[in-house]
């Protein structure tokens, strides 16, 4: 089995966080976002992961060598592709055809996912989908009294199903998964100025090969910086085992409430942490109260409360500390 990571796009509606860091490798929860993606997709799929191909834009050495090194702590050969420009998913997963072969797996890297995959054989594809109140958005399936899916629409205007395709896709047959996109490519078959994936499966499903529907039991969305921050503290939950305290922690005069997890070498005085909240190697937090969030490395939070946040590495935040003499029945409200 090989796995494909399309990930190449630049992230607009993460920045901040973006500017620096690649969206997929953004930390929560002591590892890069594309790390739980495919820990998730190998722990599974349950089948040998012989490859673990990423399809990147040019995110520097560092960046590549942190994606090979998952790969690599899963067991696995990694390999880097690079989509020098968005065309679509069909181009994003096509610019990996030299990994396209034998059994396939592709996920892109924009959500999270629980759930127990049960690979059909009889199939030739399984497609994830989800039902969702609004399918406008997406890429969706229609399916037939059997179960079996008939149709693929991207981002449909007008309702035609609520079975919104999450971005998880099993091919029984790699060689034939790149002859199709290529097929696109060659003919310059686009749909909304891109090539789409589903187009792909869609002459796919025309030629006779069988889709099922896969379910998840959650499809967690990573789009923006509210849907991350909501993300993470349900991945927090789902995931008691990440609900940890790392080496060398300095703790003084401070609560910790789980679901948490702090990373190495982090300093925490006087504070209350948690629930859900990550802290990455080498922050320090005094005198503060920090709720719900994700703070990245060696960042330092002083005489502060914080909710509903993501916070970068080496970012400082130094409030002043507050001193007062109020009388009785006054009021203080800061909004």
């Amino acid at each position: 089995m090989r796995i494909i990571i399309p990930m190449a796009g630049m992230g607009k509606r993460m920045r901040p966080h973006t500017l620096v860091t690649p969206k997929p490798l953004i930390e929560f929860a002591g590892k890069p976002m594309v790390h739980h993606i495919v820990e998730e997709l190998a722990n599974t799929c349950h089948e040998k992961i012989e490859e673990i191909a990423f399809i990147i834009g040019r995110f520097g050495a560092e960046a590549e060598k942190s994606l090979l090194k998952v790969a690599e702590n899963l067991g696995a050969k990694g390999s880097i592709y690079y989509q020098d420009e968005p065309m679509g998913t069909a181009h994003a997963v096509l610019c990996a055809a030299e990994s396209l072969k034998g059994k396939v797996i592709v996920g892109f890297a924009d959500t999270l996912f629980k759930g127990s995959f049960e690979l059909d054989e009889s199939m030739d594809s399984v497609i994830w989908v989800q039902q969702v109140e609004d399918p406008r958005p997406f890429g969706v399936v229609k399916l037939n009294d059997q179960g079996l899916i008939t149709d693929f629409v991207e981002k449909p205007q007008e309702f035609v199903s609520d079975l919104a395709i999450i971005g998880i896709y099993y091919f029984h047959d790699g060689e034939n998964l790149r002859s199709e996109l290529q097929y696109l490519i060659d003919n310059d078959l686009k749909e909304k100025g891109e090539f789409q994936i589903t187009n792909a499966l869609e002459n796919m499903k025309s030629k006779g090969l069988k889709f099922a529907p896969g379910k998840v039991n959650e499809w967690l969305d990573c789009g923006n910086k509210n849907a991350t921050v909501s993300t993470h503290a349900r991945w927090l939950e789902l995931n008691p085992k990440t609900n940890t305290i790392g080496e060398n922690i300095e703790q003084e005069n401070s609560v910790i409430i789980q679901p948490c997890f702090i990373g190495k070498n982090v300093k925490i005085s006087g504070s209350v942490i948690g629930p859900h909240v990550s802290i990455s190697d080498g922050t320090e937090i005094h005198n503060s109260v920090v709720v719900n969030s994700i703070v990245q490395k060696n960042t330092r939070i002083q005489n502060s409360v914080i909710g509903n946040s993501m916070i970068g590495s080496s970012a400082h935040i130094h409030l002043k500390k507050l001193e007062f003499s109020m009388g009785d029945f006054s009021v203080l409200n800061q909004e």
